[in-house]
C-alpha cells in the first residue's frame, strides 16, 4: 500500500491502482495523519483538524472513532492486515506507514541521495526521479488546513531547491540552452530568488546568450532595489563580474563520468535508498552467513520485502 500527497490525496494498492477513500472527513483524517509523518496525533488535535468550532458534531470523540473505523476498513480492503497501520497509542493515533510508502518520503530520500552523489549525471537522474513524483500542488484540497500549511511550505521550498539542483547538474552536463528555457518560467514565478536567477544567467552565458545573461542580473538588481530596497547578494554579484570578464570556467563542461553499472541480476532497482534500517540489514546479512535460507516475519506494511531486496542487493554488490 502506498500513499500520495504530492498532488491530490491518493492511496494505491499493491497493483498500483488508486483506492477510493470515502467521505471527505475520512480523507481529511488520512491527510492529517500523513502530515504528521509517523508521529502520534492526539484525538483532540485530530478533532480540531476535521471540524471547525461551529460544525462540531454532538459527540466529537464518537465521530472521530467512526472516521478511524472507516479508514481502517479501507486499509484492510486494500491489504490483509492493513488495518493495523492505523493504531491508537497512549499519546494518540499514529499511521505506521514506512517513509518509502509515502511519495513525499520517497521524494526526500531521492533528493538526499542526489545531494551526496558525485557525478552530475547521477544527480540529474535522481532529481528527475524525485520531481516526477509530483502530480500537482502538495496536499491539494487541504491547502487551508492548519495541519498542512507548514508542511506544504516546507515541501514547496524543497521542490524549488530540487529544481535548482537539477538545473545546476544539467548545466555541468552541457545542457545550457535547454536549462535556460526551463528556468524561464520559474524565474517569472520567483523573480527575486537569487540562486534561480544565477543558474539562469550561467546557462544563458554558457549557451552563448551573453547579453540575456547580463540583462537578467540588471533586472534582478532593479527589482530588489524597487521592491525590497536591497542590493544583490555577494554570490550573484561575483557571478555577474565573472560574466563581464568572460571567465572560461563558466563555459567549461567537465568530462562525462563513466556510468556506474549495477550487477546483472533479477532484483528490481529500488526507487529510493533504504532509510533507518541499516542495523536490520546488517543483522540479516549476519544471519545469512550461517544459514542458506532466512524467513522475515512481521505485520503487513512494515517493509519486509524492501528489507529483503536491500539485503540481497548488498550481498550481490559485495560479490
Amino acid at each position: 500500500m502506498r500513499f500520495g500527497v504530492l498532488g491530490p490525496l491518493v492511496v494505491w494498492g499493491a497493483d498500483g491502482r488508486p483506492v477510493t477513500v470515502p467521505v471527505l472527513k475520512t480523507r481529511s483524517l488520512l491527510a492529517a495523519l500523513l502530515a504528521h509523518e509517523g508521529r502520534a496525533v492526539s484525538a483532540d488535535r485530530l478533532i480540531d483538524s476535521l471540524w471547525d468550532a461551529g460544525e462540531l458534531p454532538g459527540n466529537p470523540s464518537a465521530a472521530l472513532q467512526t472516521r478511524v473505523w472507516q479508514l481502517r476498513k479501507v486499509f484492510e480492503r486494500v491489504e490483509a492486515g492493513g488495518r493495523e497501520l492505523l493504531q491508537l497509542r497512549d499519546d494518540g493515533y499514529v499511521l505506521r506507514a514506512v517513509p518509502e510508502s509515502v511519495d513525499m518520503g520517497r521524494f526526500g530520500a531521492l533528493v538526499a541521495r542526489a545531494r551526496v552523489a558525485d557525478a552530475p549525471g547521477t544527480r540529474a537522474d535522481l532529481l528527475s526521479d524525485a520531481l516526477a513524483l509530483w502530480r500537482g500542488a502538495a496536499f491539494s484540497g487541504f491547502e487551508d488546513a492548519a495541519f498542512a500549511r507548514p508542511l506544504i511550505a516546507r515541501l514547496e521550498e524543497t521542490l524549488l531547491a530540487a529544481l535548482e539542483a537539477r538545473a545546476e547538474a544539467r548545466i555541468a552536463l552541457g545542457e545550457h540552452l535547454d536549462v535556460a528555457e526551463e528556468l524561464h518560467e520559474l524565474v517569472v514565478l520567483h523573480p527575486l530568488r537569487e540562486r534561480l536567477r544565477a543558474l539562469q544567467m550561467r546557462a544563458l552565458f554558457a549557451g552563448g546568450r551573453v547579453s540575456d545573461a547580463l540583462a537578467g542580473y540588471q533586472e534582478l538588481r532593479t527589482r530588489l532595489a524597487n521592491e525590497l530596497g536591497l542590493d544583490p547578494g555577494p554570490e550573484i554579484t561575483t557571478l555577474h563580474q565573472a560574466l563581464l570578464e568572460q571567465a572560461p570556467a563558466l563555459t567549461a563542461v567537465p568530462p562525462a563520468a563513466a556510468p556506474s553499472r549495477r550487477p546483472i541480476t533479477n532484483l528490481p532497482a529500488p526507487l529510493t535508498g533504504l532509510i533507518g534500517r541499516q542495523s536490520a540489514v546488517a543483522e540479516v546479512k549476519s544471519l545469512l552467513a550461517t544459514a542458506r535460507q532466512l524467513t522475515l516475519t512481521g505485520s503487513g506494511g512494515v517493509g519486509k520485502t524492501r528489507l529483503a531486496l536491500e539485503t540481497a542487493a548488498q550481498l550481490v554488490a559485495a560479490g
